[in-house]
């Protein structure tokens, strides 16, 4: 059988009013659940009338509660929305209450229009350009605890400290996401999603090369 799984944004219609699109997420997951399905992701969209849920982090712990088996996770949480540290404890708690059943997927766009990203991000430290990687580079250094001593963050901890963050996917529709992830070692998500339009589609020779064979290489690792 091939595996099969969900990437839900909750959607809303014109019959489903957005709480009813929430709870319809939870009742699908359930489904799928006792389906045999590997993956049930959740997206970060905010301004759109037509999706439910701008915070994957809260409907995992949801759908995580009251299901067994299937891997929960978020597809993504948008990274340069978020202070690194607080996307490290969230998840840090969700693999603490949910072991080996959690995703952490990180895309670097804001999943949401130009006024929509200042109001989520006005508060937040001024970091010029594009800063994903550099927001990556400090997540992982919640979880690994790197900071060089004389660093402010040097003696602040990610709580709670005896859970890992679960594993790392980068998601993306063009060769940025696939060649960093295929460099780090993380798992890659291709934004199937997208309209065609936005997409690169396929991989760049580059990154193909570092994920080298999809059998026996990285992607596999992670499960399919």
């Amino acid at each position: 059988m091939i595996p099969l799984s969900v990437l839900d944004l909750s959607v809303v219609t014109t019959g489903t009013k957005p709480a009813a699109a929430l709870r319809n997420s939870i009742d699908l997951a359930r489904h799928v659940d006792v389906s045999g399905y590997v993956r049930y992701w959740l997206a970060e969209h905010h301004n759109l009338a037509s999706v439910a849920s701008p915070a994957p982090d809260l409907m995992i712990g949801q759908i995580a509660a009251v299901t067994k088996n299937i891997r929960v996770g978020s597809g993504g949480v948008m990274l340069p929305n978020h202070a690194p540290l607080m996307v490290a404890e969230r998840f840090k708690m969700l693999e603490a209450l949910f072991p080996g059943r959690i995703d952490l997927g990180l895309g670097r766009a804001p999943g949401t229009d130009g006024a929509t990203a200042y109001a989520l991000r006005s508060r937040l430290d001024k970091r010029e350009g594009d800063d994903f990687l550099e927001r990556l580079q400090e997540l992982i250094l919640w979880e690994t605890r790197d900071f060089p001593a004389g660093h402010p963050y040097h003696n602040v901890v990610a709580m709670p400290d005896d859970s890992p963050l679960p594993p790392i996917w980068l998601l993306g529709s063009s060769d940025y996401s696939s060649e960093l992830a295929a460099q780090v070692g993380m798992g890659f998500a291709f934004a199937d999603a997208l309209p065609r339009a936005l997409q690169t589609v396929g991989l760049a020779p580059g990154a193909a090369r570092h994920f080298g064979d999809r059998r026996g290489g990285r992607r596999n690792r992670r499960g399919s």
